[in-house]
């Protein structure tokens, strides 16, 4: 093989329709490549023609014409791929050897056409078996008795022949070579057919993961794109609450600055009176007039006309001024995560899964409805079959649906009730002894007591604060990302999340209604339809 081909593989020359090796290639307008046929029937089958790769609409039905320079590689790669049989000499030239057309099991000697003809004509030599020609004639005789090797041993899964027949392998289910050949040809027909079918399901596996990746980076896009636009905003939030806050202060400091010198202009009047107040006092004083002294005494006796400045101060306060703007941004940011959280609810309740109880799983307190939607403890214990699925010591039931890859939804609703528990578990979790609510333990799971007080089954449990009382509880699971979320959908809000997790079995939606607690908890869980218009 050339060093060119050798760069080569048969993925490069693949049809993305049929996911076979070109046959007649021709070219799109866009530039991309099809069998002549597939592209020809996929536009036979659809309203529209538009490429399969690009998506591109083609308003009239492209001309199309044979892509020669492709369609000469294709074929180059076909006729490399070819193993060539080995050209067998013939045995009896002298000199240039001419190439054998059949090989002698008797002789074994392999023969061109010229010397091969004694034993087309010669009655001795025409009950000789021939063959195609092959090298190495002596590996197809019995070592042991010098014989041609012209039956199986099917007993001992051996080529042998016919003395080992009726010598060594007498006993044995001995057959002709030709008949074991077919057998196993037809063998070798149905493993070739198996394995293009495993080719091909990996070739449209690979189509599919390269879709999938595709429509990752389009969520990736869309996810920056979401991401720019809010925190754009938040900065754009931020920077207008820090020119505000900065304007208040300054606005307060330009006020401050102004009573602080209407203040001090006035205790400058008020000093500039009382100078010429104690002046005259201090003249009058050094009078010896006995009458003029008398005379002014009481108008200079007199409290001088001036304010009580004991309780004046300037005491500015910017404390609350900023405490003020930090709360507005945090209202601005509260809003934007609801914002968030809205869209992300809408977008896990896509994956929606029709969840129903399973009997079989059911604690023989619990009542499951006939459609398998609502299930209520009923504080009595029924006599039901102890199969190894059933819970025994604890009041819950799993759903029948599972996951082990990807990502499911479902919501319940859980109005007028005090208690209860809900969430997903492993496969494995202990049914038949108390059940610790931790991930350790097999279970991921929310819960209710005393019907406000909510907590996140962790390892230590958390204690939730939410607004207010969930009426309808959506559970959402992505497995490879090791992810599940719990949202109060009415509110459109999130109540607990675990992350990083670690899953390696099937998970099963998990209910636990609590116990009846003599009526007061006796309103059941019921799984709801998902309404995708929140």
């Amino acid at each position: 093989m050339s060093a060119a081909s050798c760069l080569l593989s048969e993925d490069q020359f693949l049809c993305s329709i049929c996911l076979d090796v070109f046959t007649d290639p021709v070219s799109t307008p866009c530039g991309h490549n099809f069998c002549k046929n597939c592209i020809n029937e996929h536009w036979n089958s659809n309203d529209q023609y538009l490429c399969p790769l690009c998506n591109k609409v083609f308003y009239t039905r492209p001309e199309l014409l044979v892509n020669t320079f492709i369609s000469e590689i294709v074929s180059q790669f076909r006729q490399e791929q070819q193993v060539a049989k080995p050209e067998v000499p013939c045995d009896v030239c002298t000199g240039t050897k001419l190439k054998a057309l059949k090989s002698c099991l008797v002789c074994l000697t392999s023969y061109c056409e010229t010397h091969l003809e004694p034993h087309l004509t010669k009655s001795g030599l025409k009950r000789h078996q021939l063959m195609d020609p092959v090298e190495n004639l002596e590996d197809r005789m019995c070592m042991k008795h010098d014989k041609p090797l012209e039956l199986f041993c099917k007993t001992d899964q051996t080529c042998v022949c016919m003395l080992c027949s009726v010598l060594d392998h007498k006993t044995h289910d001995v057959v002709p070579l030709k008949e074991e050949y077919e057998g196993k040809k037809a063998e070798l027909g149905k493993t070739e057919a198996e394995i293009q079918e495993m080719i091909q399901k990996r070739r449209l596996k690979i189509q599919e993961i390269k879709h999938s990746v595709d429509l990752s980076k389009e969520a990736a896009d869309r996810e920056k794109a979401e991401g720019v636009q809010v925190f754009t905003a938040l900065k754009e939030s931020v920077e207008r609450s820090l020119n505000e806050l900065i304007e208040t202060i300054e606005e307060k400091q330009r006020t401050t600055e102004k009573q602080t010198e209407d203040f001090i202009k006035k205790l400058e009047q008020e000093i500039s009176e009382l100078k010429t107040r104690s002046s005259e006092v201090e003249k009058l004083s050094h009078s010896e007039d006995h009458l003029h002294l008398l005379q002014n005494f009481l108008s200079l006796k007199a409290a001088p006309p001036t304010k009580d400045w004991t309780e004046v101060s300037v005491r500015p306060s910017y404390e609350r001024t900023v405490v003020k703007a930090v709360a507005q941004l945090e209202e601005t940011l509260s809003k934007q995560t609801n914002k968030l959280i809205e869209a992300e609810l809408k977008r896990v309740q896509q994956y929606a899964v029709n969840v129903t109880l399973d009997p079989d799983t059911a604690h023989p307190e619990l009542i499951l409805s006939a459609d398998g939607k609502q299930v209520n403890d009923s504080d009595v214990k029924k006599n039901l079959p102890d199969n190894p699925e059933r819970f025994s010591d604890c009041g819950c039931v799993l759903g029948k649906q599972s996951l082990s890859s990807g990502r499911f939804y479902f919501e319940v609703q859980v109005k007028e009730k005090t208690k209860w528990d809900l969430g997903v578990a492993r496969e494995s979790i202990n049914r038949k002894g108390q059940i610790i609510a931790r991930p350790q333990y097999g279970s991921w799971n929310i819960c209710v007591r005393n019907g406000n007080e909510y907590k996140g089954c962790n390892n230590p449990p958390l204690r939730l604060s939410l607004k207010s009382q969930p009426q309808k509880v959506g559970v959402f699971v992505d497995y490879e990302e090791g992810l599940v979320s719990f949202y109060d959908v009415d509110a459109a809000a999130l109540m607990y999340s675990f992350t990083g997790c670690s899953f390696n079995e099937k998970l099963y939606p998990y209910f636990s209604p609590c116990n009846n607690d003599g009526g007061k908890n006796s309103a059941p869980l019921i799984i709801c339809p998902v309404n995708q218009t929140v």
